[in-house]
């Protein structure tokens, strides 16, 4: 992955998570997200900030069941359905939002 080498961006593990989270910025979570092509929404930002709220809580990046079920006693039925969140993080949400979240990668996810 190009993000391992890139200057803008604090040291990053072979799959692109940081590798001190304290390196963590909604600057770095937009220069992660824009190697993936993608510019981060309001909508994006409600997911992220939740998915920071959690790790805080439990200290773990949760894996789809437990992220969707957190998604929806936050924010209700709509937002954690799988469909909505592949549409803004694309097919692995819980990984890749843990990713531009700043957070290791979810025990669970390949």
């Amino acid at each position: 992955m190009s993000a391992v080498g890139d200057a803008s961006l604090p040291p990053l593990d072979p799959e692109g998570y940081l590798e001190n989270l304290q390196d963590w910025s909604p600057d770095v979570a937009e220069s992660l997200a824009a190697q993936e092509g993608k510019k981060l929404t309001s909508e994006h930002w409600e997911i992220l900030w939740l998915l920071r709220q959690f790790y805080q809580e439990f200290e773990l990046s949760p894996a789809m069941r437990p992220f969707s079920k957190y998604l929806r006693q936050e924010l209700g039925p709509e937002k954690a359905r799988s469909i909505y969140l592949m549409q803004l993080f694309g097919e692995s949400p819980a990984k890749t939002a843990a990713r531009l979240a700043g957070l290791p990668k979810p025990d669970n996810c390949l």
